[in-house]
């Protein structure tokens, strides 16, 4: 690299194991702001201009979720270098290139397994392979199959690895046992938190001391980067399974007749807590409940969250939401969600909920990322070290939008 660049300042402090690590898998869990997928983008640009046979991979759950995310990260740390005008960004196919030598950072997808097998590069050798959000990779075969294909000889100097970023949701992950939990000297695998990155802002840094106040079991996972706690979930009756959608909902039976109901629910937002929209289909004779999309979004006004909705292709379906918000459904109705109903709730609605929701088998869509994160958080509260027979008041607004869309399952007579 004929630039000169101040390796500290720009990449910060916190990583210098993580920066030098040579071993064959690199894993990083850690809270959110901890920049760790700033930093792995940082280290792919300055190693790939450092060697010049180096390529590499850069992979997600679906191939759809890079643009904003990954291709987006890199792009920003080649300004960071100041070194954009070295690179050369593609959108279709989307790449990018390395001007002096060719080398290609490529982006492929879980869910086109044929993709990931016969990469092919035309300069160099495809050394790298950064897995980011790693945590949405729920099968540990695909990954096997990845790792099997980064294989072959390299010059000397040179070394293969792959890199895994995530947010440690859940300790039911088999990230946690194949590389936290089993010693393996090919393996590198730290935590890292917001503490490490001097580069966020004090209002950011102010959230993390009050949730820490305020949430303390949020604040172990999205502050510190500990595993969620599997202990004293409220829903265990729940898989991951990338299904057809489109199939379910026009699915018939002998009579003609749609196997599945659409059900719909929505928790309103305040502040800095999200709405929540929960799309589902479901069958009560066969206690079953597909989820199978989301909107998950702070910080909408009544009119954007209707928007929202319309974009989903959502405008016309019945919705049940939370009664206690009669004006914002007002509101989503003067705004075109004219099928918005208030769900019903009493003294015991909450727990009748839940219970209505434990009887059946709840199937879960992979995209569905935010209602992931909630039913694995979603526990009984505990006082004075004791299990009460009440939820936490905490990842509660993708279950609260769930409870109030399946109140349809009660119904006998059901209007699509």
């Amino acid at each position: 690299m004929t630039k000169k660049i101040n390796l500290v300042e720009t990449v910060g402090g916190g990583y210098g194991s993580f920066w030098r690590c040579k071993k064959r898998y690199r894993i990083c869990k850690g809270s959110r702001g901890s920049k760790k997928s700033c930093t792995t983008a940082l280290w792919i640009i300055y190693k790939m201009m450092e060697m010049p046979l180096a390529n590499t991979l850069v992979m997600r759950r679906y191939f759809n979720t890079h643009k904003d995310s990954t291709f987006a990260q890199l792009k920003w740390a080649m300004n960071k270098w100041g070194v954009k005008d070295k690179w050369k960004v593609t959108n279709s196919p989307m790449e990018l290139t390395y001007l002096p030598t060719g080398q290609k950072i490529l982006f492929r997808g879980f869910d086109d397994a044929d993709s990931i097998t016969s990469i092919t590069v035309e300069n160099g050798y495809l050394c790298w392979v950064w897995i980011e959000e790693a945590f949405q990779v729920t099968d540990e075969t695909a990954f096997n199959k990845l790792d099997m294909s980064i294989r072959g000889e390299l010059p000397e100097g040179y070394f293969k690895q792959i890199t895994m970023t995530f947010n440690p949701w859940s300790d039911k992950t088999w990230i946690k046992r194949r590389f936290f939990d089993t010693p393996d000297n090919n393996v590198f695998a730290i935590t890292t938190t917001y503490m490490q990155n001097e580069f966020l802002g004090d209002d950011d840094r102010k959230l993390f001391e009050d949730m820490k106040i305020r949430n303390p079991r949020r604040y172990q996972i999205e502050g510190l980067g500990d595993w969620g706690i599997s202990e004293g979930l409220i829903y265990e009756n729940w898989s991951l399974e990338d299904f057809d959608v489109s199939k379910l909902l026009y699915l018939t039976n002998g009579e003609g007749q749609r196997v599945y109901r659409r059900l719909f629910g929505l928790d309103f937002g305040f502040s800095n807590d999200p709405a929540a929209v929960i799309a589902t289909l479901g069958n009560r004779d066969q206690q079953v409940i597909y989820i199978y999309d989301e909107i998950y979004k702070p910080r909408l006004t009544n009119s954007q969250l209707a928007d929202e909705i319309k974009y989903k292709g959502w405008a016309n379906a019945k919705i049940k939401a939370d009664c206690s918000e009669p004006k914002s459904i007002k509101e989503l109705r003067d705004y075109g969600i004219k099928r918005v109903y208030p769900c019903k709730k009493g003294a015991d609605s909450l727990k009748a909920g839940i219970r209505r929701l434990q009887d059946y088998q709840l199937i879960v869509h992979p995209t569905c990322t935010n209602t992931i994160i909630e039913l694995n958080n979603y526990a009984w509260d505990v006082r004075d070290g004791i299990q009460i027979s009440k939820p936490i008041d905490d990842y509660n607004h993708a279950m609260d939008a769930l409870r109030y869309a399946t109140e349809e399952l009660t119904i006998k007579k059901f209007s699509w």
